[in-house]
């Protein structure tokens, strides 16, 4: 199979999506059940990380090894890549010695170049344009829950950060409306929406972007590597945050989530994060799964 990588949602087709997604299912219930499964035996995982994780790295470590397979993990500050290494120079030579590699770091154009001079699939961890395996996660938790997404309405209240640039490629690709509401100064990049017009409206009133909707989410205001902004941001998204009045204006099954971690009295209410609404604990643990099903799609193809 020619060499696949997962850098962001666009380079899925839809069928792949829905074909990841019966995979995660089923391993999913193999999980469940204490059935092993070992697809990926002999097979590594180098996870390299620039930016602190604690969900990225506990899922695709324990993913693989749950797989048979072995996840090696590299952080930056510790290896060649901090020193100053070419990020082309570390493609080559890490692909020659494992079978598929995550990346978590900040530009996507380090991942890209990377991706352009690796033998083995890479995948995106987070980058600061994009957060693929975490909106993959999000909508299999939705379906789990509410069935198909397509023609549903989705809300993001907050920071136009990576989740929200995935989200509106995840608009395009399933066939779902987007509504979005950031503060004045921190709307969207109209450069950066991978999205038709038609799949997606913006909003000033974060409670009139909630109207309706089958799903509200949301995340921190304050990204990995924007924290010196974090007392200027505090004020400036004054009113975003995601409280139960906001809950009350989407449809009565509404849905609530966030990607975590959270900071409850800033982007959510603690009666919303932890109330029946909220499926973050779901949305949490599908990551495992649906990783899972993406390292054995990337490295093994279909299974028949």
């Amino acid at each position: 199979m020619a060499i696949k990588h997962f850098l962001q949602l666009s380079d899925f087709t839809l069928d792949e999506f829905n074909y990841v997604m019966e995979r995660a299912r089923i391993i999913k219930r193999k999980f469940k059940n204490y059935e092993t499964y070992h697809p990926l035996v002999d097979r590594t995982l180098v996870m390299v990380f620039e930016k602190n994780s604690t969900r990225t790295r506990l899922s695709f470590e324990a993913g693989m090894q749950q797989l048979g397979g072995a996840a090696i993990y590299l952080n930056t500050r510790d290896s060649q890549l901090g020193r100053g290494e070419p990020v082309e120079d570390a493609g080559q030579v890490m692909s020659r010695m494992c079978d598929i590699i995550m990346i978590r770091t900040f530009g996507q154009e380090i991942i890209e170049r990377f991706a352009a001079n690796s033998r083995v699939p890479v995948i995106n961890g987070l980058t600061n344009e994009h957060h693929p395996c975490q909106v993959f996660a999000d909508i299999f938790t939705f379906i789990e829950h509410r069935g198909s997404i397509a023609g549903k309405t989705v809300a993001w209240i907050g920071d136009a950060n990576n989740m929200l640039y995935s989200w509106l490629q995840a608009a395009q690709i399933f066939g779902f409306h987007l509504n979005v509401s950031t503060p004045a100064g921190y709307e969207t990049d109209p450069a950066r929406i991978d999205a038709d017009q038609d799949h997606y409206t913006l909003f000033t009133n974060p409670g009139d972007a909630c109207a309706g909707v089958s799903l509200v989410n949301t995340d921190v205001w304050t990204s990995m590597g924007y924290e010196a902004e974090n007392q200027v941001r505090l004020k400036a998204f004054d009113g975003w945050i995601v409280d139960a009045e906001k809950m009350a204006r989407a449809a009565p099954d509404a849905l609530f989530m966030h990607c975590l971690p959270a900071h409850r009295g800033e982007e959510v209410s603690a009666d919303v994060i932890d109330g029946p609404q909220s499926v973050v604990w779901d949305e949490a643990e599908n990551r495992l799964h649906i990783q899972k099903a993406l390292l054995e799609y990337l490295m093994v193809g279909r299974i028949s």
